[in-house]
């Protein structure tokens, strides 16, 4: 190991040794299945562990944990200012297991160390925190009654607010802790059960948090965990009829394979889906704010974010100065694996999507565009993509189209902020987007105009657990975080009474 990548804690050696299972009725459970699935740091591409690969019957066996809990009340029966106690104890080990935690993820998915323990940890337990108050602010509405009552009748009428029941979390490989708690935590503030399926190419670190639920005081099948691939165990999980609710981050496509199997049930869906965000930067813009905004905006986890600006569309009397200031920042970044601190650039998550970011650029080489390609990865092993500026690509070219969701950022001239407009809207996807000028009407005119669930101003990719977070178009349906977050993890019930 070399002397610049952090030393593996103990415990986290220990935990890539065991013999992982599944994690159903608040302990770990043999899969039905014989199969394994590997676990490989993708910095070496070598096995670091391996998982149940589970099957249909064992998919059941969890959601049905979670149904048995759910109907004994064992944690929606709770006050709710006992849930927000657990939870915010349950919080409380997560920070306390940060280190472990962080390892672990970086090991799994490559990311930077640094990454791993800001954003996978450090956030997400203001996330933990946040959601754990929402659970004793749930409340419903009292309702005078509008149609003509027979005279002399009194009527009562009121709402409240009722978990689902048993929700599947759908988790991907780019923030497997974090997003993964933003489906757990949701679901137990709401007095919910989860089934959870994190992505079979990251399942150590929602293994080791299960276990810290149950220690943290969460009832015994209330928080279960299935790993498994998402053709058997994933599709075994969106269609089982005991789910209420199927939260799901990924792919457009996946995301549609969901919602036609949810709507066999009417299964209610929160899909948030893929991008392809634009950035438009103005003539007015402060051009150092601009690198060093978008410099983390597309290249933060090595482009593997889901909000990440992939496009940006500078007016031409800005462009070469910006092109020339992004080059000269992607040259300097330094690649390395994850459990070294000073790499900014980190491998990919796996050799298959290293392969697919790979052909995008070979696609664009043989169509003789321009790259401008920063420092490579360590030779011979790792799943690394160097970090890549498209100058003026071919509108043609995939990579102008598709999410490529890798460090890979085209730079394109337009003549005008309209140009920009058009171009940036002219896309099935509609996550984020971003504007950078210092003219506040313009900033207040693109913010209307760009179709997207989430716009920025000279900043990208700020995300905040008190600000609700969607796609439009084919980005996905529904919104996660803000004040009414919990809403979407529960049922309105009327209730109109006589007397």
């Amino acid at each position: 190991m070399s002397a610049s990548q952090v030393a593996i804690q103990p415990a986290v050696q220990q935990f890539l040794d065991r013999q992982h299972g599944l994690w159903i009725e608040g302990r770990q459970a043999a899969s039905d299945s014989e199969k394994r699935l590997n676990v490989y740091n993708p910095a070496t591409g070598e096995v670091i562990a391996s998982t149940a690969d589970a099957s249909v019957d064992d998919v059941d066996r969890a959601v049905m944990s979670g149904w048995r809990a759910f109907v004994a009340r064992s944690w929606a029966g709770k006050l709710p200012a006992e849930r927000e106690r657990i939870l915010l104890h349950f919080a409380d080990l997560v920070e306390q297991h940060s280190e472990e935690l962080a390892q672990l993820e970086t090991l799994e998915q490559g990311k930077s160390i640094n990454i791993s323990r800001a954003f996978e940890v450090g956030c997400t337990l203001n996330w933990m925190r946040y959601t754990a108050g929402l659970t004793t602010k749930i409340a419903g509405k009292t309702l005078d009654l509008s149609i003509p009552l027979p005279q002399g009748a009194r009527y009562q009428a009121w709402t409240r607010k009722e978990p689902v029941g048993v929700v599947a979390g759908i988790v991907p490989w780019n923030f497997p802790l974090m997003i993964g708690m933003w489906k757990v935590m949701p679901a137990l503030a709401a007095g919910c059960s989860i089934v959870i399926k994190p992505s079979e190419t990251t399942p150590l670190t929602m293994l080791r948090v299960a276990e810290l639920a149950s220690e943290a005081g969460i009832p015994d099948g209330v928080f279960n965990v299935v790993t498994g691939s998402g053709a058997v165990c994933g599709a075994a999980l969106t269609s089982h009829p005991h789910i209420a609710k199927v939260s799901f981050t990924g792919s457009t496509a996946t995301g549609k394979q969901i919602a036609r199997a949810a709507a066999d049930t009417l299964t209610g869906v929160t899909l948030e889906l893929g991008g392809k965000n634009p950035a438009i930067v103005l003539k007015d813009a402060d051009p150092a704010w601009v690198i060093e905004g978008l410099m983390t905006g597309s290249f933060l986890n090595q482009g593997q974010v889901c909000a990440a600006s992939s496009r940006i569309y500078i007016e031409a009397p800005l462009f070469d100065t910006l092109v020339s200031g992004f080059e000269q920042a992607v040259k300097s970044l330094s690649v390395g694996p994850g459990m070294s601190p000073e790499a900014f650039i980190n491998p990919l998550v796996s050799r298959a999507h290293c392969d697919k970011v790979q052909a995008f650029l070979d696609e664009a080489t043989s169509r003789h565009a321009e790259l401008l390609v920063g420092n490579r990865g360590p030779e011979g092993k790792g799943y690394y993509v160097s970090p890549t500026l498209v100058v003026n690509p071919d509108a043609s070219l995939r990579l102008t189209r598709e999410e490529v969701f890798g460090p890979v950022v085209n730079l394109v001239r337009v003549a005008d902020g309209e140009e920009a407009l058009q171009l940036a809207n002219d896309t099935e996807y509609g996550l984020t987007a971003s504007v950078w000028t210092q003219n506040i009407s313009k900033a207040l005119e693109y913010t209307d105009r760009l179709q997207a669930g989430t716009v920025w101003v000279n900043s990208h990719t700020l995300i905040d657990a008190n600000l609700p977070f969607g796609g439009m178009k084919q980005s996905g349906t529904g919104r996660d975080f803000g004040p009414d977050w919990l809403d979407g993890w529960c049922e309105t019930k009327s209730v109109c009474v006589r007397y």
